[in-house]
């Protein structure tokens, strides 16, 4: 791998997701932080017209890449922020997101952003983390790194209480939410050796440990490995993990 792959550490989630959205032929479907557009291609491929848009160029190439290898053309990959970006009005008929609106820092602006790109009554699907004491791949393998620096606001867990998310889509303009609980591990490789890669492939990883003096780097490598070998199931480690599916629908 060239760079962590973030799909196969969600796969059990995907299917989940991919379920949910229950993309239709003919719809026009707006993928939220599609990252490498894994979700994107799934949509295109069930009969969707997909706008995949990420804040991440280095993403977006791969995503292009691999949408292009695989012959899919009714999708088109943007580099662009949700929370700002002009989108046609009442343009699309579903908005999906797997796990990239944690990040807003005015999430009401953002959703708010968004449900003008869709149209009336279409549906919002969303997965997003619980509470960081609900997933262990957080409260087992961030403290190695000495610092809360990736649990600021806004964060991976900003939409892990229900009632907030309730109230930010609503104050969007979004009704008839629904929280489902997924209960589902997240996978880092299929050894400890290669999670450890995978994860020092992360930029806040390499980011953090970087900050460290040498020795002090070289411990927290060494604690990380061996929090990732006793995760190490024989067939590949895993971490368990909580997370909501969300749905709503645009007024």
């Amino acid at each position: 791998m060239t760079m962590f792959d973030y799909d196969a550490e969600l796969r059990r989630h995907n299917e989940l997701f991919r379920a949910a959205a229950r993309v239709g032929v003919g719809d026009r479907v707006l993928d939220i932080g599609c990252g490498t557009g894994l979700t994107t291609r799934e949509a295109a491929r069930a009969g969707g017209s997909v706008v995949g848009i990420d804040v991440s160029a280095r993403m977006l190439e791969q995503a292009v890449r691999i949408s292009a290898e695989e012959g899919l053309s009714d999708i088109v990959f943007q580099l662009a922020d949700a929370q700002t970006h002009p989108f046609p009005p009442a343009r699309f008929d579903l908005g999906i997101s797997r796990f990239g609106t944690m990040f807003f820092p005015d999430p009401v602006a953002a959703f708010t952003n968004i449900g003008r790109a869709l149209r009336p009554s279409a549906r919002l699907v969303l997965l997003v983390w619980q509470r960081y004491d609900r997933n262990a791949w957080a409260t087992e393998i961030l403290p190695i790194l000495g610092t809360d620096g990736f649990l600021g606001s806004p964060g991976p867990f900003s939409l892990a209480d229900p009632a907030v998310t309730a109230r930010v889509l609503a104050a969007a303009g979004f009704t008839d939410l629904r929280c489902a609980d997924v209960d589902e591990p997240v996978y880092y490789g299929p050894d400890s050796a290669a999670a450890l890669d995978n994860l020092l492939r992360l930029e806040y990883f390499r980011r953090e440990l970087d900050a460290l003096d040498a020795a002090t780097a070289d411990r927290a490598r060494a604690r990380l490995h061996a929090t990732l070998a006793a995760h190490d199931t024989g067939h590949g480690v895993y971490f368990d993990s909580r997370s909501w599916l969300v749905t709503a629908r645009r007024l």
